[in-house]
């Protein structure tokens, strides 16, 4: 996996704490982003199915009927 630099502010005391309590905020940062990611996609997936939902295919009935032969 390649990596990238990016930066972010941090509130000065949310900061101040994390460091007196050893967080790897480079860790927590890239933890965070990626939930926040995969919560983006799966909203994003929702509302592709809500926009254009699955109907009924005739086909894959016939299709599943083949291989009950």
């Amino acid at each position: 996996m390649s990596t990238t630099r990016t930066t972010f502010t941090l509130d000065k005391e949310l900061a101040a704490q994390a460091h007196r309590l050893s967080v790897n905020i480079s860790a927590a940062a890239r933890d965070g982003v990626a939930d926040a990611v995969r919560r983006a996609m799966g909203e994003a997936d929702r509302a592709a199915y809500l926009r254009a939902p699955e109907t009924p295919d005739d086909f894959w009935d016939d299709a599943e009927a083949w291989g009950n032969e």
